[in-house]
């Protein structure tokens, strides 16, 4: 059967973003992950799927699965790709929308110059909510690693888990090697995305992420979200933060600790494509 999708990225976070309304999709784990290799495949970060709700105040259901083919629960970069997605064609003709994802709600809004704002709500500490196996919530967390190794993270849920890193500089950080052992740490039962980040000033940091399922990427948008959430909560940043990603800047907005925060950056379309 032929699939119509269209490719798609937000700040080089790249997708295959494809139309479940009109089209009788069933992709497996196993063929999502041939599709997302880059040699072999079309090559992507995780592929988005827009389905129709039948929920009262939901426009659609957004589900997201990772390249190796877990359906996961959070995607802001994701999230705004879809939203340009289903004004394009012509599946909506609002600028506001409301998507239900695996694990949450999200609110997203086309701005006048295209880009996308995504309420990502508020964010989760506590250890079960994460989750993270921990004996209570604390602001930060010692992670035993091989070789007798230990590590201080801060954890938060934005929709998805997130281990967050502050390092002193980000071009030297070992994102690849300790971002993987920390992915797929046995304390995150559900594994759990990676951020380093480095402070720069009270309205700028600088980020990397290692997402669980695909690696390093260009930019993490719940990453970016995850990071911001820590340096206000702990490193004094201010309610607006520019996150400077590998593949360009994000925008959060985090006005007080008891409402949703908001994340803004760019969607890109690509090229549309035919699967068999």
């Amino acid at each position: 059967m032929k699939i119509k999708f269209t490719k798609m990225h937000g700040l080089g976070n790249d997708f295959i973003v494809i139309d479940g309304i009109n089209q009788n999709i069933n992709l497996s784990p196993q063929q999502i992950t041939a599709l997302a290799q880059r040699h072999t495949g079309i090559g992507f970060d995780q592929c988005l799927l827009l389905e129709a709700s039948s929920q009262k105040g939901i426009d659609f259901n957004y589900r997201i699965f990772n390249a190796d083919g877990q359906e996961v629960g959070q995607c802001g970069n994701g999230a705004r790709c879809l939203a340009l997605f289903a004004k394009y064609y012509r599946l909506t003709d609002k600028n506001h929308l409301t998507v239900a994802t695996r694990t949450t709600q999200m609110k997203l809004h086309i701005n006048e110059d295209s880009s996308v704002s995504v309420d990502m709500g508020i964010p989760l500490l506590s250890p079960a909510d994460i989750p993270f196996i921990a004996d209570e919530q604390s602001a930060e967390y010692s992670l035993a690693l091989l070789q007798n190794k230990n590590i201080n993270i801060h954890a938060v849920s934005v929709g998805n888990p997130h281990a967050v890193l502050v390092v002193e500089n980000i071009n030297t950080a070992p994102v690849e090697s300790l971002g993987k052992e920390i992915s797929l740490h046995p304390r995150f039962p559900a594994q759990v995305n990676v951020g380093f980040m480095q402070v720069e000033t009270p309205h700028s940091i600088k980020l990397r992420v290692y997402e669980r399922g695909c690696g390093e990427t260009l930019a993490c948008g719940s990453g970016a979200v995850a990071a911001a959430v820590i340096g206000r909560l702990y490193y004094q940043l201010d309610q607006k933060i520019e996150v400077e990603l590998p593949g360009g800047n994000l925008f959060i907005e985090w006005p007080a600790f008891d409402k949703s925060i908001i994340l803004t950056g760019p969607a890109v379309f690509v090229y549309e494509g035919i699967l068999f």
